[in-house]
């Protein structure tokens, strides 16, 4: 164990870690949960801390629970880890760091006996969704602070090409956003991709196996390993669309592979619990409704979105925009500043994203390719105007690629607003840690 601390040490020290806009204030009543998808960079948001902050070897102890090295031990000598850093640098560290502490058995207890002497700044990283904000609320009674770390945003996309970000922009710069905006639609943004450390459909493909393998079959011994890769897959070319376990059932059961409808649940669940995908659920005003309804569903990356995808990426672009504006409205969900669903109604007009703060409907969004007005199709235009209606909601939102106005139609004003534009201006610079 002794070797172990001293060696991690060594390796951060070695590792060039990239900033990332991402704000967290230490505080030694509360655990800092650091969560997200696989290889989005949760260590790493640690590491650029420890540099950051210039913390010394002394003063802080790092346990990575998927080191081969870790997972050899017994949890007796693991949970002496603060003793063992005191035998090695004769004193105890002020910063505790615990990554991916879902793969340590009870780790909740753990975790919570050393945040209730409140000696220490405690960090934990996780690839599941049990910690996410209520549940880890409920685990460490009310002793945890959540950071949500995902892929690269754009606008972290940007600022590793480093391309200035500014109010103001030239007609040339615009049309270079643009044109790194669809690079980001294609490759996504996590950073092994990003940085070019690894070809976007090579890390898709090792990507839905390490999920496939390591997260789904190990962590839940799955038996039926041929109808979890079915179902993993199939939700990847459903993305931005509705899908129906039902119809995936019925799919299988034609194909001759047995499985119960229950266990496919069972699955599906599991996947949401590694954040490989997200669902969107159909607004009601009744809950009960909304919980039973058809969700939609959307990947926690648009890179692996379109690089798992049967279809090419000309065919993909508008699902990829839809997929996109979910992920950044989806980062306020999980801290709790609204909620988001579709709406559709029996006339199957549908509205891509409602947004609820407390009773209210504050916005209702519309996502769509389109570079110029008649490039949008009548039916988005009027699914709005229903919807606006129907719920009562005045403030109208249709997300282009290339294409800004303000138009009153039928008595309702609706705003036209580009991508890049929507995610610089209307979610720049947002923090996504929360109490």
């Amino acid at each position: 164990m002794k070797k172990y601390l001293v060696d991690k040490k060594e390796d951060i020290k070695g590792l060039e870690v990239v900033e990332r806009k991402i704000e967290i204030t230490p505080n030694k009543n509360f655990a800092i949960a650091i969560i997200g998808p696989r290889r989005a960079g949760k260590s790493f948001t640690c590491y650029y801390l420890i540099k950051k902050w210039k913390i010394e070897d002394e003063d802080y102890l790092f346990i990575n629970f998927e080191d081969d090295e870790i997972k050899r031990k017994n949890r007796e000598e693991i949970v002496k880890c603060i003793q063992t850093h005191v035998e090695i640098y004769g004193t105890e560290p002020n910063y505790l760091f615990f990554d991916e502490i879902q793969n340590l058995q009870d780790w909740q207890s753990f975790i919570y006996s050393i945040v209730e002497k409140k000696r220490y700044f405690t960090f934990v990283t996780g690839s599941s969704s049990k910690l996410l904000s209520k549940e880890i609320a409920t685990q460490l009674r009310g002793r945890s602070l959540n950071c949500i770390v995902f892929p690269f945003s754009f606008e972290e996309f940007l600022i590793s090409k480093k391309f200035p970000l500014k109010k103001i922009y030239s007609s040339i710069e615009i049309s270079k956003i643009k044109n790194y905006l669809l690079e980001y639609l294609m490759k996504g943004g996590f950073p092994d991709v990003v940085l070019e450390k690894i070809k976007e459909k090579v890390f898709a493909r090792e990507y839905i196996n390490v999920i496939l393998y390591r997260d789904l079959i190990e962590r839940f011994k799955i038996k039926n390993i041929d109808a979890m890769r079915f179902l993993l897959y199939s939700m990847v070319e459903s993305f931005s669309k509705e899908f129906s376990i039902n119809k995936v059932f019925n799919q299988m059961k034609e194909k001759g592979m047995q499985v119960s409808k229950n266990v496919l649940y069972e699955y599906f669940s599991y996947i949401q619990e590694v954040f490989f995908s997200f669902l969107l659920k159909k607004f009601y005003y009744s809950y009960r409704k909304s919980e039973l309804s058809i969700p939609k569903i959307y990947m926690n990356d648009v890179g692996i979105a379109n690089n798992l995808s049967k279809y090419q990426f000309s065919e993909n672009i508008g699902k990829l925009m839809e997929n996109l504006v979910f992920l950044e409205l989806k980062k306020q969900e999980l801290n709790n500043i609204i909620e988001i669903f579709y709406w559709k109604d029996y006339q199957q007009n549908e509205v891509d994203f409602v947004i609820k703060e407390g009773l209210n409907i504050k916005q209702l969004i519309q996502v769509t390719y389109a570079s110029g007005k008649d490039e949008i199709e009548k039916r988005e235009i009027q699914a709005l105007l229903k919807a606006s209606q129907l719920l009562k909601c005045k403030n109208l939102l249709c997300i282009t690629w290339d294409y800004e106005d303000e138009l009153k139609i039928k008595n309702k004003k609706i705003k036209f607003l580009p991508l890049w534009k929507w995610l610089f201006f209307n979610l720049s610079s947002l923090s996504f840690f929360k109490r």
